[in-house]
């Protein structure tokens, strides 16, 4: 059996940038979103956890690229579902230039606009992987659980 590849990724954060729609020749719609992603690291120096952004573009076509343009805007939370694709390209002057882009395969709108307007950071705000504070983790208790009656069965 041959080894499968699979290019897949899945990034929550906040766009940057109001997103840029545009129309090609073809017809087809291309909505460019810049999206960022914070990875939280110990600081060798101090030993505090700090936030490192990581910034992505994310290309999103057709009916989808144009919702995202209609209804997100700077500050807003996403999560995107799509494939990484790698491009190179030659600037005027005759360098060569390579990026890594996310071509979306699905995007979320993750806080509405009313969100937005309540929330002092634009909504929604990406959770770290390593906790800050593990007072709220409680021990689950010890022992068998309660017997259940026929009243606490919900149907």
């Amino acid at each position: 059996m041959a080894a499968s590849n699979i290019n897949r990724v899945i990034i929550t954060g906040n766009l940057t940038a109001d997103p840029e729609l545009r129309a090609l020749p073809s017809g087809n719609s291309v909505c460019k979103l810049r999206v960022a992603c914070n990875t939280r690291r110990k600081d060798s120096a101090s030993g505090e956890w700090v936030d490192k952004p990581n910034y992505f573009d994310v290309t999103v076509w057709g009916a989808q690229g144009e919702n995202c343009a209609k209804y997100l805007a700077k500050g807003r939370g996403v999560a995107v579902d799509g494939r990484l694709e790698w491009r190179e390209w030659e600037t005027p002057e005759g360098n060569k230039r390579q990026a890594v882009d996310i071509i979306a395969d699905s995007v979320q709108f993750l806080s509405g606009p009313r969100d937005d307007a309540a929330g002092a950071q634009g909504g929604f705000t990406p959770a770290s992987d390593v906790p800050t504070d593990t007072s709220d983790f409680a021990a689950a208790p010890a022992g068998a659980p309660a017997a259940a009656s026929e009243d606490d069965i919900p149907f």
